[in-house]
């Protein structure tokens, strides 16, 4: 029996390097089912694997990050059993980082300022040929000098038609155990930073990812079609691509995905009431 347990731990260690994965949630409200899931479900991976599994905070929101609700992140995940590798990456505390790649890109010309405001582009989108669902393409504002002058705000959209002629070969990429073709312009020029804030989302994550040697990203299916930029963003800065899978999400009575403002479906609610974490497990089918 010695020797066996050896072994195994032997072939733990040897296989940690091959699958790194992540639960990587936002400190702007208590965790719900929801949450509870998707962590569950790359922890369960991770250990399945004999893999590691990380857990980052991003509080990039700094209007609607809290601290009681950071501290609840750890106070949640440990109630279910999970447990994670430290020091945690917190986002807020790197932003250098993102705003060196975003110079990166500015330089290569990958990326151009966006003056429109959310009423332009809505307007634009009624307008457009295929209507509402009409995405982002274009790029430098003609009056650009002039707007600059004027020092009005723009968000820093990726150049796609741009990005696309800078990189060789396929955008590849394992989705949901299926060799995949990427297809970034579904999400057509996203935002990748604004004029006085340096990242979104999708830089910060795509960045971090990397950085951690994340191999496996397990996420909510609202998070899919966020994968084919993630895979050019990857590509053009010489970054590895990370498997993708993506679970379903857990719905309320209503049929709608769940939301921080469901306070009856939060861990916390459910542990006051006397759930276990063994019972969270079982109602989510992670038995």
């Amino acid at each position: 029996m010695a020797a066996l347990a050896w072994r195994v731990q032997v072939l733990c260690t040897n296989a940690m390097a091959d699958f790194v994965t992540r639960f990587a949630p936002s400190p702007t409200g208590r965790l719900h089912l929801g949450h509870a899931f998707s962590a569950l479900t790359a922890f369960d991976a991770a250990r399945a694997a004999c893999g590691r599994f990380l857990l980052r905070i991003e509080d990039l929101d700094a209007g609607r990050c809290r601290p009681e609700f950071d501290a609840a992140i750890f106070e949640d995940l440990a109630w279910l059993g999970i447990d994670w590798e430290t020091p945690v990456r917190r986002q807020s505390e790197h932003m250098g980082a993102y705003a060196r790649v975003l110079d990166d890109l500015i330089a290569r010309g990958l990326v151009y300022r966006d003056f429109r405001t959310r009423r332009e582009l809505a307007d634009e989108s009624q307008q457009a040929p295929h209507g509402p669902a009409e995405v982002v393409r274009g790029g430098p504002a003609p009056d650009e000098a002039e707007r600059l002058a004027a020092r009005q705000p723009f968000a820093w959209r990726l150049w796609l038609d741009r990005a696309l002629d800078a990189i060789d070969g396929p955008l590849a990429f394992d989705c949901d155990g299926v060799r995949t073709h990427a297809e970034p312009h579904r999400l057509g020029d996203a935002i990748l930073a604004r004029k006085d804030f340096p990242t979104s989302y999708h830089l910060a994550s795509v960045h971090d990812d990397a950085l951690q040697g994340v191999t496996h990203v397990i996420r909510g299916e609202d998070l899919r079609e966020a994968a084919h930029l993630h895979v050019l963003l990857q590509k053009l800065m010489g970054w590895p691509t990370p498997a993708y899978r993506h679970h379903a999400l857990i719905v309320g009575a209503d049929g709608k995905r769940l939301a921080k403002r469901d306070r009856a479906a939060t861990l916390h609610a459910l542990r006051e009431t006397g759930e276990t974490a063994d019972a969270v497990r079982r109602r989510l089918g992670l038995t």
